[in-house]
Order: C-alpha cells, then structure tokens, then sequence
C-alpha cells in the first residue's frame, strides 16, 4: 500500500503497547483508526488521545479468543466508515511461569494462549478477510507472532507454540491473496524484546482459566533478568515504524531484529539435515537482544 489518506485501520490489542503504537503510526499517515482492546478503558484512552490529537479513531471492547466479539468488531468498523483497508491481527498474551518444562503447564494455560494468540487471529480473519476481499481495493493483513514463532527449545512452550501456529496461519494467507491475485498484502510481524506489557498479561486473564492456585509467578531471578532486559528493549514506536514499512513494501516476514538469525538459521538446517539442533536457552536468547537492529 501507498496511499493511506482516508483509509481504515482495524487494529486488535491497541490499548497500549505496539498496538497502540501502530495506531498513531497509521494516524499519522491519514488513516481512521478502531482500537480495539480487551480493556475498554484502554482503549477509549487511546482513542481520545488521537482524537485530540486531531485524528479519527473509535473504540470497540473486543476480546479476541471470543469469536462473536471479533464479528462485533467487524460490524461496528464497517457500519461506521463501510470499508477496512488494514486489519492488524496484533493482540497477544503470554502466561506467566513461563519458563518451566512442556509438561508442567497447566491446561488453563495452554487454552488461554491458544485463543488469543491462534484463535484471535483466525477469528480475525473469518469475520474481516470476505469482506475486504469484496471490497476488491488494495489492502493489507499484518499478524503479529513473534520471533518465538521461528525458534526452538524448552522455554515459553504454550506462548512459543501458539506463535508458531500464527505464523503458519499468515503464510498460508499470503500465499492464499497470491494463488487468486488478490490486492492485499500480508506481513507477519516477528518481534523480538519489545518494551511493552506483554508480560504483565495475566491482568486480562478470563476468571474460568484461572488455574488451581492462580498462575505461576516467576522466580525472582528471572522477574529481575526480565525487567532489566525488557528496560532496554526495543520501543514499541520502533516496532510500528517498521510495521508501516512493511505493508508500503508488501513484506511478509518483518523481523525486528537480527539477534536471532542464528538461532532461526540453526533450527532450519537441522529440519533440512535431518539432525537434533543446538538450543540456547529462549533467555540466553532474550539477552543478545537487548539491543536488536533493526531491519
């Protein structure tokens, strides 16, 4: 996409964080913005910022595991502007305890982060791809999965396996919008350390995928490694520049940061040589990226 004046941006977790960030990035190029957002006082914050800030923008309460609530999001942006140029598929949770083995998750876990990480963006997809594609305008889908989705190893199980299934999910949209010559494009947004509150994500925990005895917190070596890294991480800002970027150049793989490619370039040749990789550790990885290049 070039032309962004006037356009539609539907942009799911957009409360804060990237979301939030890429909503101004949009903004700012002329575009109307729904923020939508499981945290409904987030994003009437978000939406009376830009508002004041001279912009367009509504606010919907979505909660993205909820298929119904994903069609409401839908309806509500059609019914109030008739067209979406830029879906972004952007919310996502991370269950905390997450560095233990496979078999020590609990099943709340596993549910909760398939459906908002996987199910959120296949809801976003049913309720919103038919409809841009009748529109027959240019148009764009970003997924934001993760670097974790490309990698390996034993830490973040339930968080890493659900990324992985996203990005999956937007290959296969890519390659569907090219088998019909489709005129939107697809970007699967592949962070690394991103400054935001991902991992503050049990407050928007759903109360019937509590697990017995609450989540389980983290050691305070690893709650102290956590914070420290993620201080100097790589700015939501950054993340929403290089998401612009990549829908103007139809990019579909947006990496921000070349920290992992060994690590992703390890796991590939082992699949193709059909031999056991190497695994760091998913924190050995997290601190070459305390200052990720971006690219």
């Amino acid at each position: 996409m070039k032309n962004f004046k006037d356009k539609v941006a539907v942009i799911t977790g957009s409360g804060s964080g990237m979301g939030e960030a890429m909503a101004w990035r949009f903004a700012r190029a002329g575009m109307r913005i729904v923020i939508a957002d499981i945290d409904l006082t987030a994003a009437v914050r978000v939406r009376d910022a830009l508002i004041a800030a001279g912009h367009v923008a509504i606010a919907q309460r979505t909660d993205v595991a909820d298929a119904a609530s994903v069609a409401a999001l839908a309806d509500c942006a059609y019914s109030r502007f008739g067209s979406v140029d830029i879906l972004c598929n952007n919310a996502g949770v991370v269950p905390s305890g997450r560095h233990r083995p496979v078999w020590e998750y609990p099943m709340e876990d596993w549910k909760w982060s398939f459906d908002v990480n996987t199910m959120g963006v296949a809801h976003g997809l049913h309720s919103f791809v038919p409809r841009m594609l009748a529109q027959k305008t240019e148009g764009h889908v970003v997924i934001t999965a993760s670097v974790a989705g490309l990698l390996s190893g034993s830490g973040s199980a339930v968080y890493s396996a659900a990324k992985h299934a996203a990005v999956r999910i937007g290959e296969a949209l890519y390659a569907s919008f090219e088998e019909m010559q489709a005129p939107i494009g697809v970007t699967v947004l592949c962070p690394g350390l991103v400054n935001t509150r991902i991992y503050e994500s049990e407050r928007n925990r759903p109360q019937n995928l509590q697990p017995d005895g609450g989540a389980a917190p983290e050691t305070a070596e690893l709650q102290a490694i956590a914070s420290s890294l993620y201080n100097s991480a790589i700015s939501p800002e950054t993340v929403a520049e290089q998401v612009f970027e990549a829908v103007q150049n139809k990019t579909l793989y947006a990496l921000t940061t070349t920290n992992f490619d060994a690590t992703i370039r390890e796991r590939m040749e082992a699949i193709l040589e059909r031999r056991a990789p190497h695994f760091d550790s998913l924190l050995e990885m997290s601190k070459r990226d305390v200052r990720p290049t971006a690219r």
